[in-house]
């Protein structure tokens, strides 16, 4: 076989099994070949130039290595296509032109300079080439939190490239399309809000109830469409993003804050409505072309499963997109035959998955791996979950800003250090306690972590006995 930038990963790892260890130990970033789930999604369409910008290993570097490797241990010499053609070329030279743009912004070159600069180098930029870059200076080692700062100036530096750009019609129904519809829904209150002549309190705090709903919005794009993207090796794009929603959120709470207090001031809402209409940008210019491009028909209707557990913001999916792929979601494979024999009894799969979700608590379990395998579909669940988060590190199911602790959690169940974790805090006026905890076989080996959360308000208020029966 010829080796070069359009080689494809799968073919080589059927051809030279060897090389899933020669490449996870040249770099770290290939650790991802030890995943089934990568391998079966990821590596049946990465070709090496993919690899390459993906891991940030040089590709002649990794095309050479690769060769060698082979040589070595099979002494078979492959014909080398080196990428001097231009067209393999001229994405990586774009990319890279991209990146120095972004760390010139990082260093505080003058920005009028780096738009002259983007004008002469870059002709024509696509979004998927945008969140690649991001990915790479993640890669990299350039702190989400500070390519998060940055993102406003991106979005400035790129739009007029990025406003060239038009997205593919869509047919009703696809969840882009339905995502697009509740933008336009969320402009609308935001002119309401833009065309306040003074500051009316009651007006202010009814379009703020509304927009509310935008949480809807951004829960779905977190639990359906970025897990599906970090499939296929996209993952640094979807965490700043998510962090960008977090602002949002939080922006949102304190301007509704202050509404109720009558303090709120007209520079609070202008920064609430340009965050809003910026994420808007975002969306419509880089994520959903980006998207667009990268997922097949099937993995949108992978997308489109589950979005009614989550809910829409404004509006209802319009009808008409049948996507022609096939969806596949990790399913649970149920004994029918019989029941299973458990340590003080026997059930059938359908009754414990009845027991399941009928207890009065929220259950996630995620095994030792950091994957998340099971939720409990409870019929009021405290905290949305949806099945675009089976098989998804757990680590990816949470905002930039709590990884650090779900980390330090997950450490210390590992190591036999602690067994529990608890918090309780207060959402829409309810006593919410979450609880963790670490799950061990019968020789102590850690097998995952266990998380209940459950609304407490009401018991807390109990008070003296209850002995009778009162219907």
């Amino acid at each position: 076989m010829e080796l070069g930038p359009k080689t494809k990963l799968a073919e080589l790892m059927s051809n030279y099994p060897f090389l899933k260890d020669f490449l996870i130990g040249m770099d770290d970033h290939f650790k991802a070949l030890d995943n089934p789930f990568m391998m079966s999604t990821v590596g049946r369409f990465a070709d090496l130039s993919k690899i390459s910008l993906f891991s940030g290993v040089d590709l002649d570097l990794l095309i050479a290595s690769i060769a060698e490797e082979i040589r070595t241990k099979t002494g078979e010499s492959l014909t080398v296509n080196k990428p001097g053609d231009k067209v393999d070329e001229a994405p990586i030279d774009r990319i890279q032109t991209l990146k120095n743009i972004i760390k010139d912004l990082h260093k505080g070159v003058d920005k009028d300079l780096l738009v002259t600069r983007f004008r002469e180098l870059i002709k024509d930029v696509a979004p998927t080439e945008i969140a690649t870059m991001e990915q790479q200076l993640i890669a990299e080692g350039m702190p989400e939190e500070e390519i998060k700062k940055l993102c406003d100036v991106h979005v400035q530096v790129f739009r007029e490239a990025l406003d060239k750009k038009v997205m593919p019609g869509l047919p009703a129904g696809h969840p882009v399309h339905t995502l697009i519809l509740e933008n336009r829904a969320a402009e609308e209150i935001i002119q309401k809000i833009n065309a306040l002549e003074e500051l009316s309190l009651p007006r202010i705090a009814e379009y703020l109830d509304s927009l509310g709903a935008i949480d809807l919005h951004y829960l779905r794009k977190e639990n359906q469409l970025f897990p599906v993207l970090e499939t296929k090796g996209i993952s640094g794009p979807s965490k700043v993003m998510w962090a960008l929603h977090d602002d949002i959120r939080a922006m949102l709470k304190h301007v509704k804050s202050k509404t109720s207090a009558g303090t709120v001031t007209p520079l609070e809402l202008k920064t609430l409505v340009t965050m809003l209409n910026d994420m808007i940008y975002k969306e419509e210019h880089i994520l959903f072309p980006m998207a667009l491009e990268t997922l097949s028909d099937g993995e949108w209707a992978v997308v489109r499963q589950g979005e009614e557990e989550i809910g829409y913001a404004w509006i209802e999916p319009e009808k008409g997109w049948e996507p022609l792929g096939t969806a596949s979601r990790p399913e649970l494979i149920s004994g029918k035959v019989g029941s299973l024999n458990l340590d003080t009894g026997r059930l059938t799969v359908e009754q414990i998955n009845l027991m399941l979700t009928h207890l009065p608590v929220d259950i996630s379990f995620v095994n030792e791996h950091d994957e998340v395998v099971y939720y409990s579909q409870t019929a009021d669940r405290i905290f949305p979950r949806s099945p675009g988060i089976i098989g998804r590190k757990v680590q990816n199911c949470h905002p930039p800003k709590s990884v650090d602790t779900v980390e330090k959690i997950l450490d210390e169940f590992k190591s036999g250090a602690k067994s529990s974790a608890d918090f309780w805090i207060q959402m829409r006026g309810r006593f919410i306690y979450i609880r963790y905890f670490a799950v061990r076989d019968g020789d102590g080996k850690y097998k995952g972590t266990l998380e209940v959360s459950q609304d407490l308000t009401d018991l807390r208020a109990l008070q003296g006995e209850k002995r009778l029966l009162d219907w």
